[in-house]
C-alpha cells in the first residue's frame, strides 16, 4: 500500500515555514533578448544539439496557502529537428495542481515576434509508456523555425502544499546552459525543535546557495546535459539532476542512531494502528478456523481480507464517491464493522487480525524503488514512502500486501521487492530484505492453434495468460476500462506487431480476479505471414515474438540497465501446414543459459505424420541490474535473443500438392 504521510501509518510531526521572494513573472513584461543569442548559429553545451534552453528560471513563493511554481524557460532552436521537437509544448500536472499565467512568444531571427494566442493552450490527457495516463496543458509555438528563439512561461499551484520536501529539477530534454532557484527559508520554532532548511543533491554540483542583502537564497547549475531515456534504465530521479530541499531537527546524525529513532517512532504508530478488540479477535479465529500451519493462517487471514473488506481505493469496489467521503474508520474494529475501507484501512486490520490470531506482526516502511533506491545513509525518511505488514515466522520476517487487489499471497508490488524494510521496533529498528519472487512467479504463458493456407495466410485461436506481476500490471490497466476499450487495446496491441493481422472473438477474462490470470482469447487472421517465393514457405514459428523490435538498440550507452522484476514466457504454438507441403528446413535455434541471468529454449516438432509443426519456447530472465559497463554483454544476450526468436523455418510444395 502506499504510504501517505498525512492518511496513513506514520504522522510525521514536521511542519515547516518556507518562502520566497515575492516576485512574480506575470504579467507582459519578458526580459530582454541578448542580440547575441539571436546570432547564436551553434549550441554551448551539446555540439550537435537542435535546440538549447538559453536559461530556466523558477521562483517558488510560499507565503500563502498554496504552494506556487513561477517558471519561465528561453529556448534557442538551431535545426529543424529542433524546430519539430520544441514547437508543441506540453506541461505535465496532477491531481489538484492548477497550471495558470501561461504564456509564450516566439523571436524569429529578425527579430520578429509571434505571441501564443491564449485559445491555443489545451487540456488533454496523455498515455505514457506502461498504460500510465497524465494531464497536460498543451499548446503550439507559433511561427517557431530555425535561428528563432522561443520563450513561455507559466504558474504551477498545488493547493494546501508546503515547500517541505519539493523536488528541484535542472535537466530537461535537451542540453541547459542555465538553470536559477531562488529561495528563501525561514527558521521555525515548532515545540522543542528549531528545524533548518537542507539539501540533498542528486547526480550535480550546483553553486552553493548565495544570500543577498534582503535574505534571499539563490543556486543555479551551468551548462547541463540533456536527458535522454533509454529502455530499461533505472528510475528518472536515480540518475536525472536534481535537488531535494527539506527541513528535518535530525540533521547531520548518523545512521546508526537516526535509524532506531525511526523505527520507535514506527512502533509506536503501529501500536494504535494495529489495534485489537474483542470483535476482531472472535473474527480471527473464525477466518483461521481449522487451519493447522502458520502459513495457513496467515494465508486464511490475508485471504479474509481481500474478500470479506471491500477496497474503497479500487476502481472495481462499486463504492460510490459519496460513500466514500462518509466513511471514516477510525480502527481496525471500524473497517471489520463497516466491511469496507481504503487500502491503508486494510492494512491495519490485517496487521490487527495477526496478532488476535497469536503471531508478531509489525509495521515496516520501505522504500519505492520505481521511484529511487533507498540509501540507509541518507538519515531522513523521506524515501521510506511505502507501508506494509511484517509478520515473524520463527526467526524470519515475511512482508503482507493485503491493500493490493490483485496482488498473489506473499508477494508484494515489484517497487517493494529486493529493497531495505526497516521493521518497527521500540528499542532497535532492524533493515530487513523483502524477498524477490522467482520468475516462476511472473509468467507470460501462450498457446496457440493455427493453420497456415498455400497462401501464407495464418489463421486460428490465441490464449495468453499472465499471472504474478504481468498478470497484476494488465489488471490494473484494464481494471477502469470498459469492455470496448479492452478489446481495443487488445486489438492494437495486437496490430502494433502484425499490421495485417484481423482480431475477433474477444475474451478478456479475471479483469478483476484477485486469484486467477489474467486471460485474453481471440480468434486472428493474418494474410501474407508467411512469404512464399516459388515453390516454398518460408514461415517464422515464433508467433508471439514476431514484430518485436530489438530490445537494446543503440551502439552505446549512457544509464545502467534495470529490469524491474524477474519473469519467464512459455510459449506453444502448432501450426496445421497447407496440404501439398512439407518440411523443407525445420532446424531449431540453440538454447542458451547465461549463468543465474538467463535461459532460454527451443523445441521445433512434427506431428500427424508432417501435417502440423509445433513449437515450444520457454525463457526466463531473473536478473535486475547490470551497470553500463555491462551494455556489450547484456545487449548481445538480447539480439540472440531476438535472432533465434526470428528464426525462420521452409517448407517445399511437394508433387502431390493439390490444385
Amino acid at each position: 500500500m502506499t504510504f501517505n504521510r498525512a492518511l496513513a501509518f506514520i504522522a510525521v510531526a514536521t511542519f515547516v515555514l518556507f518562502a520566497t521572494a515575492e516576485r512574480s513573472l506575470a504579467g507582459d513584461d519578458w526580459k530582454p533578448v541578448d542580440p547575441s543569442h539571436l546570432a547564436m548559429k551553434t549550441p554551448v553545451v551539446e555540439k550537435d544539439a537542435d535546440a538549447e534552453v538559453i536559461f530556466w528560471e523558477i521562483y517558488v513563493d510560499d507565503a500563502g496557502t498554496d504552494l506556487v511554481f513561477n517558471n519561465y524557460i528561453r529556448i534557442k532552436v538551431f535545426t529543424d529537428r529542433g524546430k519539430d521537437s520544441q514547437s508543441t509544448i506540453e506541461l505535465p500536472y496532477r491531481g489538484n495542481r492548477r497550471l495558470v499565467d501561461i504564456a509564450g512568444r516566439t523571436i524569429k531571427p529578425d527579430g520578429t515576434i509571434v505571441e501564443l494566442k491564449k485559445d491555443q493552450i489545451f487540456d488533454r490527457t496523455v498515455v505514457k509508456a506502461g498504460g500510465f495516463k497524465i494531464k497536460v496543458k498543451s499548446f503550439a509555438m507559433p511561427g517557431v523555425e530555425p535561428g528563432a528563439i522561443i520563450e513561455y512561461r507559466w504558474k504551477e499551484i498545488r493547493p494546501d502544499s508546503m515547500a517541505n520536501y519539493i523536488r528541484l529539477y535542472f535537466q530537461r530534454d535537451i542540453p541547459v546552459q542555465s538553470v536559477r532557484y531562488h529561495l528563501k527559508p525561514v527558521r521555525a520554532e515548532i515545540g522543542f525543535s528549531s528545524l533548518g532548511m537542507s539539501t540533498r543533491m542528486f547526480n550535480g554540483n550546483p553553486a552553493p546557495f548565495v544570500k543577498d542583502k534582503d535574505g534571499f537564497f539563490t543556486t543555479s547549475l551551468s551548462n547541463i546535459p540533456a536527458f535522454h531515456e533509454e529502455p530499461h534504465m533505472p528510475p528518472e530521479d536515480q540518475v536525472k539532476t536534481w535537488m531535494l530541499v527539506f527541513y528535518s531537527a535530525d540533521r547531520n546524525q548518523a545512521p546508526e542512531f537516526y535509524w532506531p529513532k525511526v523505527s520507535k517512532r514506527v512502533y509506536e504508530v503501529g501500536k494504535t494502528a494495529f489495534k485489537t478488540n474483542d470483535d476482531v479477535k472472535r473474527a480471527a479465529a473464525s477466518a483461521v478456523g481449522d487451519a493447522a500451519t502458520p502459513e495457513q493462517k496467515v494465508e486464511r487471514l490475508f485471504d479474509f481480507c481481500r474478500t470479506k473488506i471491500k477496497n474503497v481505493d479500487d476502481d472495481a469496489s462499486g463504492v460510490t464517491d459519496a460513500v466514500k467521503s462518509k466513511l471514516k474508520n477510525e480502527s481496525p474494529a471500524d473497517t471489520l464493522k463497516h466491511g469496507m475501507g481504503t487500502g491503508v484501512d486494510i492494512g491495519r486490520l490485517f496487521g490487527a487480525l495477526a496478532i488476535a490470531a497469536g503471531f508478531d506482526a509489525r509495521l515496516a516502511v520501505l522504500g519505492d524503488r520505481s521511484d529511487m533506491f533507498f540509501d540507509p545513509h541518507f538519515c531522513d525518511d523521506y524515501f521510506l514512502t511505502r507501508a506494509e505488514v511484517a509478520i515473524k515466522f520463527g526467526e524470519q520476517w515475511r512482508f503482507f500486501d493485503p491493500s493490493s487487489p490483485y496482488l498473489p499471497f506473499g508477494m508484494l508490488r515489484w517497487e517493494e521487492e529486493g529493497v531495505q524494510a526497516l521493521i518497527a521496533d521500540p528499542k532497535q529498528g532492524t533493515f530487513v530484505p523483502t524477498p524477490l519472487s522467482t520468475p516462476d512467479k511472473t509468467v507470460e504463458k501462450r498457446t496457440a492453434s493455427l493453420t497456415l493456407a498455400e497462401d501464407g495466410t495464418l489463421e486460428g485461436d490465441i490464449n495468453i495468460e499472465y499471472t504474478g506481476h504481468l498478470g497484476f500490471l494488465k489488471k490494473e490497466q484494464n481494471s477502469d476500462d470498459s469492455p470496448a476499450q479492452r478489446e481495443q487495446n487488445l486489438s492494437d496491441m495486437v496490430k502494433k506487431r502484425l499490421s495485417t493481422a484481423e482480431v475477433t472473438n474477444v475474451k478478456i477474462e479475471n479483469v478483476n480476479d484477485p486469484v486467477k490470470p489474467f486471460t485474453y482469447s481471440f480468434h486472428v487472421r493474418v494474410p501474407g505471414y508467411a512469404q512464399k517465393t516459388g515453390k516454398r514457405l518460408f514461415l517464422q514459428p515464433g508467433f508471439f515474438e514476431r514484430g518485436i523490435d530489438v530490445l537494446f538498440s543503440g551502439s552505446t550507452r549512457k544509464h545502467a540497465m534495470y529490469f524491474h522484476f524477474p519473469w519467464s514466457e512459455e510459449d506453444e504454438v502448432t501450426i496445421k501446414l497447407p496440404s501439398g507441403f512439407e518440411l523443407d528446413n525445420a532446424d531449431a535455434p540453440q538454447p542458451f543459459h547465461a549463468n543465474n541471468v538467463a535461459g532460454y529454449d527451443v523445441k521445433i516438432m512434427v506431428a500427424n505424420k508432417n501435417e502440423a509443426l509445433i513449437y515450444k519456447r520457454k525463457f526466463v530472465f531473473q536478473a535486475l541490474f547490470f551497470p553500463v559497463e555491462s551494455y556489450a554483454g547484456v545487449k548481445k544476450l538480447f539480439d540472440v535473443l531476438h535472432e533465434n526468436d526470428n528464426h525462420t523455418i521452409t517448407l517445399k510444395q511437394t508433387v502431390t500438392a493439390s490444385k
